[in-house]
Protein backbone atom coordinates (compact mmCIF):
# COMPACT_ATOMS: atom_id res chain seq x y z
CA UNK A 1 0.00 0.00 0.00
CA UNK A 2 2.76 2.34 0.87
CA UNK A 3 4.43 1.41 -2.41
CA UNK A 4 1.40 2.34 -4.48
CA UNK A 5 1.14 5.78 -2.38
CA UNK A 6 4.91 6.67 -3.32
CA UNK A 7 5.06 6.29 -6.99
CA UNK A 8 2.41 8.92 -7.21
CA UNK A 9 4.34 11.40 -5.14
CA UNK A 10 7.63 10.62 -7.17
CA UNK A 11 6.08 11.20 -10.37
CA UNK A 12 4.64 14.19 -9.02
CA UNK A 13 8.00 15.46 -7.54
CA UNK A 14 9.45 14.78 -10.99
CA UNK A 15 7.26 16.90 -13.07
CA UNK A 16 7.86 19.78 -10.28
CA UNK A 17 11.45 19.28 -10.70
CA UNK A 18 11.60 19.41 -14.57
CA UNK A 19 9.31 22.34 -14.63
CA UNK A 20 11.78 24.02 -12.24
CA UNK A 21 13.76 24.38 -15.65
CA UNK A 22 13.57 26.18 -18.84
CA UNK A 23 15.62 26.95 -21.85
CA UNK A 24 15.79 30.39 -23.44
CA UNK A 25 17.16 30.60 -27.25
CA UNK A 26 19.99 32.75 -28.87
CA UNK A 27 18.84 36.47 -29.58
CA UNK A 28 15.35 35.88 -27.18
CA UNK A 29 14.63 37.54 -23.69
CA UNK A 30 11.93 35.55 -21.49
CA UNK A 31 10.23 38.37 -19.07
CA UNK A 32 9.38 35.91 -15.50
CA UNK A 33 6.79 37.05 -13.03
CA UNK A 34 6.34 35.97 -9.59
CA UNK A 35 3.00 35.49 -8.50
CA UNK A 36 1.56 37.68 -11.53
CA UNK A 37 4.40 40.64 -10.76
CA UNK A 38 7.42 41.32 -12.73
CA UNK A 39 10.67 39.50 -11.41
CA UNK A 40 13.20 38.82 -13.64
CA UNK A 41 14.40 39.19 -17.67
CA UNK A 42 16.17 35.84 -18.50
CA UNK A 43 19.05 35.96 -21.38
CA UNK A 44 19.82 33.33 -23.75
CA UNK A 45 20.90 29.90 -21.57
CA UNK A 46 19.23 27.13 -19.26
CA UNK A 47 17.32 28.94 -16.35
CA UNK A 48 16.32 27.99 -12.95
CA UNK A 49 12.72 28.84 -11.46
CA UNK A 50 11.09 28.23 -8.22
CA UNK A 51 8.08 25.68 -9.87
CA UNK A 52 3.95 27.00 -8.81
CA UNK A 53 5.71 30.29 -8.23
CA UNK A 54 7.72 32.00 -10.60
CA UNK A 55 6.45 31.74 -14.53
CA UNK A 56 7.53 32.82 -17.34
CA UNK A 57 4.74 35.41 -18.83
CA UNK A 58 6.30 35.87 -22.21
CA UNK A 59 9.58 36.03 -25.11
CA UNK A 60 10.32 38.94 -27.14
CA UNK A 61 12.76 38.53 -29.70
CA UNK A 62 15.83 40.35 -30.41
CA UNK A 63 16.68 39.87 -33.89
CA UNK A 64 16.21 42.68 -36.23
CA UNK A 65 12.85 42.47 -37.61
CA UNK A 66 10.36 44.19 -40.65
CA UNK A 67 7.49 45.34 -40.90
CA UNK A 68 5.85 46.19 -44.69
CA UNK A 69 3.25 48.99 -44.07
CA UNK A 70 1.21 49.74 -47.37
CA UNK A 71 -0.15 53.62 -47.56
CA UNK A 72 -2.76 55.21 -49.96
CA UNK A 73 -2.66 58.60 -50.55
CA UNK A 74 -2.51 61.87 -52.12
CA UNK A 75 -0.38 64.01 -53.89
CA UNK A 76 -0.38 67.63 -54.27
CA UNK A 77 -1.13 67.44 -57.88
CA UNK A 78 -4.66 65.05 -57.06
CA UNK A 79 -3.19 61.79 -57.80
CA UNK A 80 -3.72 58.94 -55.56
CA UNK A 81 -0.74 56.46 -54.95
CA UNK A 82 0.25 53.60 -52.62
CA UNK A 83 3.49 53.27 -51.01
CA UNK A 84 4.89 50.36 -49.40
CA UNK A 85 7.03 51.32 -46.83
CA UNK A 86 9.48 48.61 -45.27
CA UNK A 87 10.42 49.64 -41.14
CA UNK A 88 13.34 47.40 -39.37
CA UNK A 89 13.49 47.78 -36.13
CA UNK A 90 14.56 45.78 -33.04
CA UNK A 91 13.46 45.50 -29.17
CA UNK A 92 16.53 47.12 -27.41
CA UNK A 93 18.10 45.01 -25.15
CA UNK A 94 18.04 47.17 -22.00
CA UNK A 95 14.48 47.82 -22.29
CA UNK A 96 12.96 44.70 -22.66
CA UNK A 97 10.79 45.29 -19.78
CA UNK A 98 9.38 48.90 -21.56
CA UNK A 99 8.92 46.57 -24.56
CA UNK A 100 6.91 44.25 -22.96
CA UNK A 101 4.80 45.76 -20.45
CA UNK A 102 4.42 49.50 -22.08
CA UNK A 103 3.07 48.46 -25.30
CA UNK A 104 0.51 45.32 -25.95
CA UNK A 105 0.51 45.35 -30.09
CA UNK A 106 4.22 47.55 -31.27
CA UNK A 107 3.11 46.48 -34.84
CA UNK A 108 -0.10 48.63 -34.71
CA UNK A 109 1.44 51.34 -33.27
CA UNK A 110 4.00 51.27 -35.69
CA UNK A 111 1.71 51.09 -38.58
CA UNK A 112 -0.40 54.28 -36.97
CA UNK A 113 2.96 56.51 -36.71
CA UNK A 114 3.84 55.42 -40.51
CA UNK A 115 0.14 56.23 -41.80
CA UNK A 116 0.49 59.27 -40.18
CA UNK A 117 3.91 60.81 -41.47
CA UNK A 118 3.64 59.39 -45.00
CA UNK A 119 -0.15 61.27 -45.07
CA UNK A 120 1.60 64.24 -43.84
CA UNK A 121 4.85 64.41 -46.62
CA UNK A 122 3.61 63.47 -49.55
CA UNK A 123 0.64 65.41 -49.95
CA UNK A 124 2.99 67.98 -50.32
CA UNK A 125 4.94 66.87 -53.31
CA UNK A 126 4.05 66.24 -56.80
CA UNK A 127 3.83 62.78 -58.52
CA UNK A 128 7.41 62.89 -59.85
CA UNK A 129 8.78 64.69 -56.78
CA UNK A 130 7.55 61.72 -54.69
CA UNK A 131 9.36 59.42 -57.23
CA UNK A 132 12.59 61.50 -56.70
CA UNK A 133 12.25 62.39 -52.97
CA UNK A 134 11.27 59.07 -51.93
CA UNK A 135 14.20 58.88 -49.56
CA UNK A 136 13.03 61.99 -47.97
CA UNK A 137 9.73 60.37 -47.13
CA UNK A 138 11.41 57.49 -45.62
CA UNK A 139 13.68 59.96 -43.30
CA UNK A 140 10.94 61.27 -41.99
CA UNK A 141 9.29 58.20 -41.56
CA UNK A 142 12.25 57.29 -39.26
CA UNK A 143 12.82 60.02 -37.34
CA UNK A 144 9.12 60.24 -36.55
CA UNK A 145 9.26 56.20 -35.48
CA UNK A 146 12.91 56.80 -33.63
CA UNK A 147 11.03 59.63 -31.10
CA UNK A 148 8.25 57.62 -30.46
CA UNK A 149 9.18 53.96 -30.18
CA UNK A 150 12.31 54.58 -28.53
CA UNK A 151 10.43 55.00 -25.03
CA UNK A 152 8.26 51.70 -25.72
CA UNK A 153 12.13 50.15 -25.53
CA UNK A 154 12.38 49.15 -29.84
CA UNK A 155 15.25 50.97 -32.02
CA UNK A 156 14.10 51.94 -35.55
CA UNK A 157 17.16 50.36 -37.60
CA UNK A 158 16.28 52.12 -40.94
CA UNK A 159 13.09 52.95 -42.73
CA UNK A 160 12.76 52.39 -46.97
CA UNK A 161 10.07 53.33 -49.43
CA UNK A 162 10.48 50.02 -51.29
CA UNK A 163 7.84 50.48 -53.74
CA UNK A 164 5.67 53.52 -55.18
CA UNK A 165 2.69 52.70 -57.23
CA UNK A 166 0.19 55.34 -58.82
CA UNK A 167 -3.40 54.51 -60.19
CA UNK A 168 -3.43 52.36 -63.43
CA UNK A 169 -5.04 55.72 -65.19
CA UNK A 170 -2.54 57.21 -64.11
CA UNK A 171 0.52 55.04 -64.78
CA UNK A 172 -0.80 54.26 -68.37
CA UNK A 173 -1.10 58.02 -68.96
CA UNK A 174 3.00 58.48 -67.90
CA UNK A 175 3.83 55.47 -70.20
CA UNK A 176 2.12 57.40 -73.04
CA UNK A 177 3.90 60.93 -72.34
CA UNK A 178 7.15 58.72 -71.91
CA UNK A 179 6.53 56.63 -75.11
CA UNK A 180 5.52 60.33 -76.78
CA UNK A 181 8.68 61.99 -75.70
CA UNK A 182 10.80 59.35 -77.07
CA UNK A 183 8.93 59.46 -80.14
CA UNK A 184 9.88 62.92 -80.38
CA UNK A 185 13.53 62.57 -79.71
CA UNK A 186 13.69 60.19 -82.40
CA UNK A 187 11.89 62.36 -84.65
CA UNK A 188 14.37 65.07 -84.27
CA UNK A 189 17.46 63.00 -84.40
CA UNK A 190 16.25 61.38 -87.76
CA UNK A 191 15.88 65.64 -88.92
CA UNK A 192 19.03 66.32 -88.20
CA UNK A 193 20.16 62.87 -89.96
CA UNK A 194 18.12 64.32 -92.89
CA UNK A 195 19.59 67.77 -92.69
CA UNK A 196 23.07 66.47 -92.43
CA UNK A 197 22.88 64.30 -95.04
CA UNK A 198 21.19 67.40 -97.48
CA UNK A 199 23.94 69.85 -96.23
CA UNK A 200 27.04 66.92 -97.05
CA UNK A 201 25.22 66.07 -100.80
CA UNK A 202 25.43 69.64 -101.49
CA UNK A 203 28.72 70.05 -100.36
CA UNK A 204 29.78 67.28 -102.32
CA UNK A 205 27.70 68.76 -105.60
CA UNK A 206 28.93 72.19 -105.33
CA UNK A 207 32.64 70.36 -104.40
CA UNK A 208 32.20 68.30 -107.84
CA UNK A 209 31.01 71.33 -110.20
CA UNK A 210 33.91 72.84 -108.73
CA UNK A 211 36.34 69.97 -109.69
CA UNK A 212 34.40 69.99 -112.75
CA UNK A 213 34.54 73.59 -114.27
CA UNK A 214 38.03 73.58 -112.81
CA UNK A 215 38.64 70.60 -115.29
CA UNK A 216 36.59 71.68 -118.47
CA UNK A 217 38.98 75.28 -117.98
CA UNK A 218 41.98 73.12 -118.21
CA UNK A 219 40.53 71.41 -121.15
CA UNK A 220 40.26 74.51 -122.64
CA UNK A 221 43.33 76.13 -122.02
CA UNK A 222 44.89 72.90 -123.46
CA UNK A 223 43.27 72.89 -126.44
CA UNK A 224 43.94 76.86 -126.77
CA UNK A 225 47.58 75.84 -126.56
CA UNK A 226 47.38 73.41 -129.17
CA UNK A 227 45.66 75.28 -131.73
CA UNK A 228 48.09 78.27 -130.80
CA UNK A 229 51.34 75.38 -131.22
CA UNK A 230 49.23 74.64 -134.64
CA UNK A 231 49.31 77.93 -136.10
CA UNK A 232 52.68 78.82 -135.23
CA UNK A 233 53.74 75.14 -137.28
CA UNK A 234 51.94 75.88 -140.09
CA UNK A 235 53.00 80.32 -140.31
CA UNK A 236 56.70 78.69 -140.30
CA UNK A 237 55.39 77.03 -143.95
CA UNK A 238 54.36 79.97 -145.39
CA UNK A 239 50.32 79.75 -144.32
CA UNK A 240 48.79 82.51 -142.76
CA UNK A 241 47.27 82.97 -139.44
CA UNK A 242 43.56 82.82 -140.87
CA UNK A 243 44.25 80.43 -143.23
CA UNK A 244 46.07 78.38 -140.50
CA UNK A 245 42.75 78.70 -138.10
CA UNK A 246 40.75 78.03 -140.85
CA UNK A 247 42.60 74.28 -141.79
CA UNK A 248 42.28 73.58 -137.85
CA UNK A 249 38.88 73.89 -137.48
CA UNK A 250 38.56 71.96 -140.92
CA UNK A 251 40.72 69.32 -139.42
CA UNK A 252 38.87 69.16 -136.39
CA UNK A 253 35.24 69.06 -138.41
CA UNK A 254 36.45 66.03 -139.92
CA UNK A 255 38.06 64.39 -137.15
CA UNK A 256 34.70 64.71 -135.13
CA UNK A 257 32.64 62.92 -138.31
CA UNK A 258 35.27 60.11 -138.07
CA UNK A 259 34.81 59.93 -134.01
CA UNK A 260 30.99 59.64 -134.86
CA UNK A 261 31.32 57.84 -137.65
CA UNK A 262 33.16 54.63 -135.60
CA UNK A 263 30.09 54.36 -133.39
CA UNK A 264 28.06 51.59 -134.29
CA UNK A 265 24.92 52.99 -132.49
CA UNK A 266 24.81 56.41 -133.05
CA UNK A 267 21.76 58.26 -134.36
CA UNK A 268 23.41 61.47 -134.60
CA UNK A 269 22.91 63.34 -137.85
CA UNK A 270 25.14 66.58 -138.71
CA UNK A 271 23.80 69.42 -140.95
CA UNK A 272 24.88 70.33 -143.37
CA UNK A 273 26.87 66.63 -144.60
CA UNK A 274 27.18 67.23 -148.09
CA UNK A 275 30.88 66.99 -149.31
CA UNK A 276 30.93 70.63 -150.12
CA UNK A 277 30.51 71.27 -146.12
CA UNK A 278 34.03 71.63 -145.29
CA UNK A 279 35.16 73.51 -148.55
CA UNK A 280 32.75 76.42 -147.63
CA UNK A 281 33.17 76.16 -144.26
CA UNK A 282 36.89 77.14 -144.76
CA UNK A 283 36.07 79.55 -147.27
CA UNK A 284 33.32 81.27 -145.17
CA UNK A 285 35.89 81.26 -142.12
CA UNK A 286 38.65 82.88 -144.61
CA UNK A 287 36.08 85.28 -145.61
CA UNK A 288 35.26 86.21 -142.02
CA UNK A 289 38.63 86.82 -141.17
CA UNK A 290 39.16 88.92 -143.56
CA UNK A 291 36.03 90.84 -142.83
CA UNK A 292 37.54 91.14 -139.33
CA UNK A 293 40.47 92.17 -140.44
CA UNK A 294 39.21 94.98 -142.61
CA UNK A 295 37.05 96.18 -139.95
CA UNK A 296 39.88 96.32 -137.38
CA UNK A 297 42.09 98.78 -140.07
CA UNK A 298 39.16 101.00 -140.43
CA UNK A 299 38.66 101.34 -137.02
CA UNK A 300 42.28 102.12 -136.25
CA UNK A 301 42.81 104.93 -138.84
CA UNK A 302 39.29 106.23 -137.83
CA UNK A 303 41.04 106.60 -134.22
CA UNK A 304 44.30 108.09 -135.83
CA UNK A 305 41.92 110.64 -137.83
CA UNK A 306 40.41 111.67 -134.56
CA UNK A 307 44.30 112.24 -133.13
Amino acid sequence: MGTIIFIPILFFALIILISSFFVVKQQTAAIVERFGKFHSIRQSGLHLKIPLIDKVSGRLSLKIQQLDVIVETKTKDDVFVRLKVSVQYRVITEKVYDAFYKLDYPHDQITSYVFDVVRAEVPKMILDDVFLRKDDVAIAVKSELNDAMLDYGFDIIKTLVTDIDPDAQVKEAMNRINAADREKTAAQYEGDAQRILIVEKAKAEAESKRLQGQGIADQRREIARGLEESVEVLNKVGINSQEASALIVVTQHYDTLQAIGSETNSNLILLPNSPQAGSNMLNDMVASFAASNQIGEAMKEAKLNKK
